[in-house]
């Protein structure tokens, strides 16, 4: 099966023992999050970061990707969303694996992080296609598979960070997916970040790599040494 490809970024240390992938929001691309890593590095100088390009282009805005089509905003139907879901799915399941296998680290090192769509699919592959992950961290999104809880085949813990002035996703979807997962059994941890809207703010990122370092077993945060 062809892998996504996308931007990547080696670890600051220059040997990985962790992973990141981090899965970009609607009308992106792997471009829009690797930045992340600049600053997570300081703190996770073992980690390498993948941030793979969705495979379609996107409906509103040709230069960027998307996961699958939205019917509200490309005019696209539910069946369309939903083959296209699909099909997105085991393709980042494929390049998850693969991603994985070149780090050279085990699942249990390996984590997703998602932006807004990115979310959306990190929640939905991340427990049932990929099991055995360190955590998921999703920023703006919302959950849309509970179907797939139900087939988790582990239970990652997860952290859910959302603005409370976002003007895509609702804030209202953090309690939503909140209650989802712990309902499935998943620990989840939610932040609000305040006067955020539909975006990463410090606070939330700071906490997303505190939650990182735990997940992977390197204890709470500790100002970087160069």
């Amino acid at each position: 099966m062809t892998q996504l490809t996308g931007p990547r970024a080696a670890p600051k240390s220059g040997t990985a023992r962790q992973l990141v992938i981090l899965l970009h929001g609607y009308g992106a691309d792997g471009n829009d999050l690797i930045g992340l890593a600049r600053p997570m590095a300081d703190y996770l100088p073992d980690t390498a970061f993948f941030a793979p390009d969705a495979p379609q282009p996107c409906r509103v805005n040709p230069a960027g990707r998307q996961w699958f089509p939205i019917p509200p905003i490309d005019g696209s139907s539910e069946v369309e969303m939903h083959e296209g879901y699909v099909a997105a799915a085991e393709l980042l399941d494929s390049t998850i694996e693969a991603a994985i296998a070149e780090a050279g680290v085990g699942r249990e090192a390996t984590a997703l992080l998602g932006f807004s769509q990115g979310t959306m699919m990190a929640l939905s592959v991340g427990p049932r296609r990929a099991p055995g992950l360190a955590g998921i961290v999703g920023f703006s999104g919302r959950l849309i598979d509970h179907a797939a809880l139900g087939l988790a085949e582990a239970r990652p813990p997860v952290l859910l960070v959302h603005g409370d002035a976002d003007e895509v996703v609702p804030h209202s979807s953090l309690a939503e997916a909140e209650k989802g997962l712990s309902a499935a059994g998943f620990p989840v941890n939610t932040f609000t970040s305040k006067g955020t809207g539909h975006g990463i703010a410090p606070d939330g990122l700071g906490l997303a790599t505190g939650f990182l370092a735990e997940v992977f077993g390197l204890g709470p945060l500790t100002d970087p040494v160069d």
